[in-house]
């Protein structure tokens, strides 16, 4: 008989997967592969379930012989080892960022004669509704606030971009693309930048704008996506306050909050020393840490203390001193930040916190430093990696000559070519 082989990343059965099973059935022998964790999340998916979990779920197919686990999304692991005669998939896979995986398979199965059989996309209500209930699983709080942890455990390194709005949002949650070993990637957190944010509203960073409209800038973004978010919390305010917010934070379903340990009027880091900003005390610090902590209800959140000595020039020895009595307060996680292009202060604050600190995540922000690769971040023992502000930063210019040459030639057409059509603007947000 021969073997028919088919790969799910579902956490709930629907018309189209049964379709696919009763095709493979015609063919032979049908052995289902439960697409792991960590490949799932490079894909365009989110377990919301366990590997052993999804795993019975396929058993209880009628028309499956076997379950295998799939822990390549190439399938180069399952070829190797069954070598199918067929493999059933629907035929979405033609089309979008999945293709590159349809033709990598096509290229292995050719070595032996294997063949793919394309069955068409099932779409109906049925379909639909799972599909949405699905998305809507996603963005509930009680999930999208404890993903942070679970990616954590589950990748290398967590790839965060910034989001200030919606749209941006949509940016973050939908790009997917090929990555140079022929796999897919995209990001898996976002981050809600206290300077974006401002930036946006055309007001300076100064934690001008107050928690309510961050917090309406959350809401926007959660509306129409579901990955986790890491908020900006600038210094957390007065403890009084930042205990309150840590719960209205937990409610809303954010992931982690990333307090620094300054006091008075919000300097943006990057200034460093050219103005004056004043670094808290480790005692009253570590004080808001664990005042946080006591507030929240789950143990999913995250408060993440980001450590300015390196910014404010005090030292390694302060940054380190600091680090391990932020830990002992209860932060879940450490930032450390630095301004200077050479990457070698935040490699040597890394390891030496490693040597002493094997377990709490390292969170890292590259703006100034921004040769550095992500592997190299995830050798030094970083877990979260930030780029805090580069959306914003690439749309300003683009409008403002946009702006500049509309003027200079009375009309748009001019600018037109270098805009997006804006029925794919509308596809991306129809796609929710």
């Amino acid at each position: 008989m021969k073997t028919v082989y088919v790969c799910f990343c579902t956490d709930v059965i629907h018309d189209g997967h049964l379709n696919i099973i009763e095709h493979a059935k015609q063919h032979g022998k049908v052995v289902v592969g439960c697409l792991s964790d960590k490949e799932m999340i490079r894909c365009t998916k989110f377990p919301t379930t366990s590997e052993e979990e999804r795993m019975e779920l396929y058993r209880s197919i009628d028309g499956v012989d076997e379950v295998v686990l799939q822990d390549n999304m190439l399938y180069d692991d399952i070829i190797n080892k069954l070598h199918p005669d067929f493999i059933v998939h629907g035929d979405n896979w033609k089309d979008g960022p999945e293709k590159t995986i349809r033709t990598h398979v096509e290229k292995l199965l050719a070595e032996y004669g294997g063949e793919i059989i394309d069955v068409p996309y099932t779409y109906n209500e049925n379909v639909k509704k799972v599909d949405d209930r699905l998305r809507e699983k996603l963005s509930m709080p009680e999930y999208r606030r404890k993903r942070l942890r679970q990616l954590i455990d589950m990748t290398p390194i967590v790839k965060t971009m910034e989001a200030h709005s919606g749209i941006t949002g949509l940016i973050v949650e939908k790009t997917v693309v090929e990555s140079e070993d022929g796999k897919l990637d995209q990001f898996d957190a976002m981050w809600v930048s206290s300077l974006c944010d401002s930036t946006a509203k055309g007001k300076p960073d100064i934690e001008l704008v107050d928690m309510t409209s961050r917090l309406n800038t959350i809401n926007d973004i959660m509306e129409v996506t579901t990955k986790p978010i890491i908020l900006d919390g600038d210094t957390g305010g007065l403890t009084e306050h930042f205990v309150y917010n840590v719960r209205t934070l937990e409610r809303m379903g954010v992931s982690a909050v990333i307090i620094e340990d300054k006091t008075g009027l919000k300097k943006n880091s990057l200034f460093g020393t050219e103005v004056i900003q004043t670094q808290d005390s480790i005692e009253n610090f570590s004080a808001k840490i664990a005042a946080g902590k006591k507030a929240q209800l789950s143990d999913d959140f995250m408060i993440i203390a980001r450590i300015e000595s390196l910014i404010l020039e005090r030292g390694m020895d302060d940054a380190l001193e600091r680090a391990f009595a932020f830990t002992a307060a209860g932060a879940d996680g450490i930032m450390i930040h630095s301004r200077k292009k050479d990457p070698a202060e935040i490699f040597e604050f890394c390891d030496k916190f490693r040597e002493k600190d094997k377990k709490t995540p390292i969170v890292v922000v590259p703006t100034s430093f921004n040769q550095v690769t992500e592997e190299e971040l995830a050798s030094h023992g970083v877990n979260i990696v930030i780029y805090a502000n580069q959306l914003m930063r690439a749309a300003f210019p683009v409008m403002k000559s946009t702006a500049e040459d509309i003027l200079r030639a009375h009309r748009a057409k001019e600018v037109d070519s270098r805009l997006m059509p804006f029925k794919d603007i509308i596809r991306l947000i129809d796609e929710i």
